[in-house]
Parts: structure tokens; C-alpha cells; sequence
């Protein structure tokens, strides 16, 4: 799905509430949030801290499409395309990265 119409989406749901979107601080902290929840899980999976007894195995694509989803709300609210931005940071790290790592054999 593009990124374009994960916004709309978001925006048909945040639509149906009086609240609306967050403002600009809360929606960083909760950005922050989840980001750190994500954090925590990798660090469970793949790092020297491991998970209690008792927590239960955490699911890294939710934590990622929380993060996903708060981007989302942030750009709608500032009227911002994500699609669009995307598009052009990855038009700048082809173009400024092209030659920085060493190919696989065949990749174009």
C-alpha cells in the first residue's frame, strides 16, 4: 500500500473522533514512545538484555507499524506527503550513496 493511501486511511479514522489529531509535542512523545518500545524488543531479541520469565515475546512488525502510524498522524496533521518525501529521500541516498558500499555481484 503507498504511503499516500496509509494517510488516508489514518485520516478516514482519526475523522470519525471530536479530539482530532494530536498536537505537534504529544505526537513526538508519543513517537518517542514507541519508538522505545521497539527499542526494548530488539534489545530482548538481540541484545545482552534478555525478557523475564513472565513477558511474553514481543511482535517487532506492530512495534514498527506503531511507529508507522504516528508518522502518519504527524504528517497529516502538518499536511505533509509522506509518499511524496519519501520519494525524494530515496531519490537523495541513491544518488549520494550510489558508490558508497561495495555492489553485489549482478546488482544493477
Amino acid at each position: 500500500m503507498p504511503l499516500t493511501d496509509c494517510q488516508r486511511r489514518i485520516d478516514r479514522w482519526i475523522a470519525q473522533f471530536e479530539e482530532g489529531y494530536f498536537d505537534p509535542l504529544t505526537n513526538m512523545a508519543r513517537l518517542s514512545e514507541e519508538v522505545g518500545e521497539l527499542a526494548r524488543e530488539v534489545n530482548h531479541r538481540f541484545g545482552q538484555k534478555t525478557k523475564k520469565p513472565e513477558e511474553l515475546e514481543g511482535d517487532l512488525g506492530m512495534e514498527m507499524a506503531d511507529i508507522l502510524f504516528v508518522l502518519c498522524c504527524m504528517a497529516n496533521r502538518e499536511g505533509i506527503d509522506l509518499q511524496e518525501a519519501f520519494d525524494r529521500m530515496m531519490s537523495k541516498v541513491e544518488h549520494r550513496d550510489a558508490d558508497r558500499w561495495t555492489r553485489r555481484k549482478g546488482a544493477e
